[in-house]
C-alpha cells in the first residue's frame, strides 16, 4: 500500500497481513513486522472474552492478528515508543477494534498497576538482540535491542500482568531458549516449546513457548514448524497459518 506521513510527519505504510485479514501501520523505515508477530498470534490458544495483554506490541501486528482469528475478545497492548504506539492505535480503526482494544503508552517493565494480575493471556514478542549490538537504525535498535531490562526482567513483568494460571506466550530466537527456561523457573510449568524451522534438516531460527502462571505440569517439546520448502516458497503448513489464519497445533 502506498505511504503517507504519520502525526510525526515520518512516511509509513499501512501492510496487509494474514491474507488481507489485518492492516498494520508502520514506518517505512526502521523495524517492520514480519512473519514472527503472525506466528506468535497463531501460537495462543484464546477463547471469546478472554482479557489479552501484548507486551511491547509494537505497531499491533501480534494483537491484530489474534483478534482476527479469535473475535470477542478483550485485548490491550502496551509499548514504550509513542511513535510506534500511534501507529498501533491507527491500527485499532483500520482493523475496527478500537471499540473491543487499547493501546498503552508504557513499558512492561514498570506498566500501570491495573495490569497487574489481570489477563488470562500475555503473549510479547521482544527485543531478540543482547545489550551491545545495536543495529544502526535508532527505531529498529529499540524494537531489536535489550535496553535496561533483560530478558530474564522482562519475562517477570509479563508472569506479574497474568492472572493465577494465566498462559504467557513468546517468540524468540532459538538459542535464547535456555535463558527463556531459566526465568520461567519456579514461575510457571506446563512449558510448551514449539521450534520454529526455516527449512527441513536445518536447525530452528525461532522458538515459541507457552507456560502456566503457577503450573507444575511437566514440559512438552513439540515437532515445530517447517516455514519453507526446497523451492523457498513457503510449505503448506506455513501458508495456512501465515496466509489462512489456522492456529499452531502448541
Amino acid at each position: 500500500m502506498s505511504s503517507d506521513v504519520s502525526h510525526a510527519e515520518l512516511p509509513f505504510t499501512d501492510d496487509a497481513m494474514l491474507g488481507g485479514r489485518v492492516v498494520v501501520r508502520q514506518a517505512l523505515q526502521g523495524y517492520r513486522a514480519a512473519v514472527d508477530p503472525v506466528l506468535l498470534a497463531a501460537a495462543v490458544n484464546a477463547t471469546r472474552g478472554q482479557k489479552v495483554l501484548d507486551a511491547g506490541c509494537g505497531s499491533g501486528a501480534a494483537m491484530f492478528c489474534l483478534a482476527a482469528r479469535v473475535p470477542g475478545l478483550d485485548v490491550t497492548g502496551i509499548e514504550r515508543q509513542p511513535d510506534v504506539a500511534a501507529y498501533a492505535r491507527a491500527g485499532l480503526i483500520l482493523n475496527s477494534l478500537d471499540g473491543s482494544a487499547r493501546i498503552l503508552d508504557g513499558d512492561i517493565s514498570a506498566p500501570p498497576l491495573e495490569l497487574k494480575n489481570a489477563f488470562d493471556i500475555v503473549l510479547t514478542n521482544p527485543p531478540y538482540s543482547e545489550a551491545g549490538s545495536s543495529p544502526p537504525n535508532a527505531a529498529r535498535a529499540a524494537a531489536h535491542m535489550e535496553g535496561a531490562v533483560d530478558l530474564a526482567a522482562w519475562v517477570s513483568a509479563c508472569l506479574a500482568c497474568l492472572k493465577q494460571k494465566g498462559r504467557f506466550v513468546i517468540i524468540h530466537r532459538a538459542g535464547r531458549l535456555s535463558d527463556i527456561l531459566a526465568a520461567l523457573d519456579g514461575k510457571a510449568g506446563d512449558v510448551r516449546i514449539f521450534p520454529v524451522f526455516s527449512k527441513a534438516g536445518e536447525p530452528a531460527q525461532r522458538v515459541i513457548v507457552d507456560a502456566g502462571k503457577d503450573r507444575r505440569s511437566p514440559d512438552s517439546l513439540f515437532p515445530g514448524l517447517i516455514l519453507h520448502g526446497d523451492n523457498g516458497r513457503y510449505t503448506s503448513e506455513a501458508e495456512q497459518v501465515l496466509r489462512d489464519a489456522q492456529p499452531l497445533p502448541i
